[in-house]
């Protein structure tokens, strides 16, 4: 008997491939097309959970469905998902010696409708950096789209004295959430 597809609502190639480190292919990608500004005085770990139930709601696909949103914040500043030069690297100026919390929201939604979410918070802390660590790592474009200007499991790894956390979560979907809440709503991969 065929399951019901699973439909990944995310552009986010990152998340394919986490979602592959444990055997878990979607059957579609479908990019939700929503609005993630933060509304007024939205709290980071608010903004996450919400948008991460906006994208699987603008999933009309009958099926599994499965979405996530990372935010990256500062106490209660939201860092952008870097776009210029100049983003990336006020994001890295403010994170540099200093603590963050990486908030990411994951929702999964079965074919009968029904839906279950999680919120994971972790921590990391960058080690204080240099003029000259934040101009070569602005050189290498890996920080482009990335929230809070930076990407753990590329170059800017190297600036992570310490997470507390969930690491796939930091990158950008908590695996064990994720497989739990499937599984949960009868998924099996």
């Amino acid at each position: 008997m065929d399951r019901p597809q699973l439909i990944l609502a995310s552009a986010s190639p990152r998340r394919c491939d986490l979602l592959a480190q444990i055997g878990i292919v979607p059957d579609q990608i479908v990019p939700a097309d929503i609005d993630e500004t933060a509304k007024p005085g939205e709290l980071p770990r608010v903004l996450a959970a919400r948008l991460a139930r906006e994208k699987a709601q603008a999933c009309t696909t009958d099926g599994y469905v499965l979405a996530a949103d990372t935010v990256v914040a500062v106490g209660r500043r939201i860092l952008p998902k870097a776009e210029t030069l100049e983003e990336a690297r006020a994001c890295l100026d403010l994170l540099s010696g200093r603590n963050h919390h990486v908030y990411t929201g994951v929702t999964a939604r079965g074919p009968g409708g029904n839906a279950a979410h999680r919120l994971v918070n972790s921590t990391v802390t960058f080690k204080r950096l240099s003029a000259v660590e934040i101009d070569g790592y602005l050189e290498t474009g890996d920080w482009a789209g990335k929230a809070g200007g930076y990407a753990i499991q590329g170059p800017a790894g190297a600036f992570v004295r310490k997470i507390r956390g969930s690491y796939s979560a930091i990158v950008g979907l908590p695996l064990f959430e994720a497989r739990s809440l499937l599984e949960g709503l009868g998924f099996r991969p």
